[in-house]
């Protein structure tokens, strides 16, 4: 196999233009071509007006692989290709017993899940919400009619927060096993549109994740596995720092010593059980701010220039960064094109906004959070839980200031560049729902983060065109862009630092962030215990036939 990198085109290019490209940059005949597949497609849209071509990656099957590749030894655009299959690290035994807990079924626990089962491991998955139909319905009763389940939201149930989100499959984790390329194929074979495996910035969106998960779910059953909605856990059964088990709720009791915990980065109350039982976790640093919104067209134009609208590439997206004069740095988070913002609190009495958007991405809008990082040492000292608590406290005033029936506090750009409260709406019409109450956003976060966002919010302005005009609108607040902690792990076992067994995973860990990480992560630690579990059935043989 040969990977070609580099290879450009025209962004109307025919079907067949790849093929007779290739056939030419190799200088063979195209009978001797035998099989093309592209890896990777994506195009350079920095200077607008400009051509936009497309520039590709393609493994590709030739006869005479060796003398083509030799000619091409010192070209660094002509390589082998790598082999990007999986292969699974272990094998359960039929005799096995013993069954690991999966705690959490967003992303993470997810494919930890289907990575157990497809080695025979038969996990238990055990989630505090509902599945993917019901959760869904949950969720519009908050969006649709002001009524919170707090146990079934945008954050708690199959599919985790990742669901309702803009279902990006892009991270800039390093990947040196290819263990990316398995969360696409295990996506797509669960129904998700097969371009996902090449095209730049992949996303599925939210309705047609749902049908992914829930097929994915289906095949964990068929291989084994349970999968228990409506099951919380609230407490962890340690002996001399060994995991032994976990109690629900409910009063249930379920033993093992192997249990992954792929919690998300909502879940307080298991982070509060976590800290109260002495498992290792500390406070790492996140991001706070605002989601911002304009029309989709305005962006599609001052990225794309003359090729806005253009079918082949779609609704455009940005990335932003400034770093402030009073040392905060202000990004754009999670940028969702032609979508909307949504009510995503899990919590009676709090507001808290994120993005999302379907497959089409075809909403007028275009929407991103506004955020400013902040650290446990400088913005809230104390114990692990600190960060937790600064959350709680901004989500809290929000629910106040938006008028404490979870609408969200709402500002016109312009207005809060201007430090003044807005009483209308201009071009942009906020798509929260359950709705927004104008008015002024600088009481609901610290006044760094207040100062350091009104001053770049012009600077992102003279990078993209219309970005700070005055009727763009800000909806507060943006607080869980990442976990408040972390649940740290060694680095070889993946195994909580102080409790053996107990493997940290995904976002709410800290070891992830988005879905494709997230997902990747759960990999990673199914992997480590699948090993870690055969290494002590050995072990317990062992002693067996020492004994005997």
């Amino acid at each position: 196999m040969i990977r070609i990198n580099e290879l450009s085109l025209p962004l109307d290019h025919s079907d067949d233009a790849l093929r007779r490209a290739i056939v030419k940059r190799l200088n063979i005949r195209d009978a001797d071509l035998l099989d093309v597949t592209v890896f990777k497609r994506s195009y350079d849209a920095r200077k607008k007006n400009s051509a936009i071509v497309f520039i590709y990656i393609v493994d590709l099957e030739v006869r005479d692989e060796g003398k083509v590749l030799a000619r091409f030894a010192n070209d660094l655009h002509v390589r082998p290709a790598p082999d990007t299959r999986y292969y699974p690290v272990a094998e359960a035994p039929a005799n096995l017993e013993a069954r690991p807990l999966v705690i959490g079924f967003g992303p993470c626990g997810l494919f930890a899940a289907l990575l157990l089962a497809q080695m025979g491991f038969r996990p238990i998955v055990l989630e505090r919400g509902k599945n993917v139909r019901s959760r869904t319905k949950d969720t519009w009763a908050l969006w649709r009619k002001k009524v919170l389940s707090p146990e079934s939201n945008v954050q708690f149930g199959e599919g985790g927060a990742g669901l309702f989100s803009d279902g990006k499959l892009y991270s800039q984790i390093k990947d040196p096993k290819f263990y990316a390329r398995k969360v696409m194929h295990e996506f797509v074979r669960a129904g998700a549109p097969e371009e996902i495996m090449y095209v730049n910035k992949p996303h599925i969106g939210t309705f047609r994740l749902t049908g992914v998960v829930a097929k994915m779910r289906e095949e964990i059953i068929a291989l084994g596995g349970e999968v228990r909605f409506e099951s919380r856990v609230t407490d962890l059964l340690i002996d001399n720092g060994q995991v032994e088990g976990v109690v629900l709720a409910n009063g249930d009791t379920l033993h093992s010593r192997h249990v992954i915990l792929a919690l998300g980065h909502s879940s307080r109350d298991t982070f509060r059980m976590l800290h109260r039982q002495g498992v290792h976790i500390e406070a790492k640093p996140f991001a706070i701010g605002f989601r911002i919104e304009h029309p989709q067209g305005m962006i599609d134009k001052a990225r794309l220039g003359k090729y806005a609208g253009h079918p082949a590439l779609g609704a455009a997206d940005y990335k932003l960064v400034h770093h402030a004069k009073n040392g905060r740095a202000v990004y754009s988070f999670c940028m969702c094109p032609g979508g909307t913002v949504v009510a995503a609190t899990s919590e009676p009495g709090r507001v808290v906004t994120n993005g999302m958007s379907q497959y089409s991405r075809n909403e007028r809008n275009a929407n991103s959070g506004i955020v400013v990082g902040i650290n446990p040492e400088q913005d809230f000292p104390g114990d692990a839980l600190a960060g937790v608590e600064l959350q709680e406290r901004l989500e809290e005033r929000a629910y106040e200031l938006g008028g404490s029936d979870y609408c969200a506090p709402a500002q016109l750009v312009g207005d809060f560049i201007r430090g003044v409260p807005s009483s209308e709406f201009g071009e942009v019409e906020p798509s929260y729902t359950p709705g927004v109450r104008l008015g002024d956003l600088s009481p609901s976060l610290p006044a760094f983060a207040i100062d350091a966002i009104r001053e770049a919010l012009p600077a992102f302005g003279r990078k993209i065109r219309g970005f700070d005009r005055d009727n763009a609108i800000l909806t507060g607040i943006e607080t869980r862009t990442s976990s408040p902690v972390r649940i740290t792990r060694h680095h070889d076992t993946l195994q909580s630092l102080n409790t053996r067994g107990l493997y940290p995973a995904g976002e709410g860990a800290g070891y992830a962030g988005g879905i494709l990480s997230a997902g990747v992560d759960g990999i990673k630690v199914a992997e480590a215990l699948a090993k870690a579990l055969l290494s002590d059935m050995d072990a317990a043989a062992a002693l067996a036939r020492a004994a005997g």
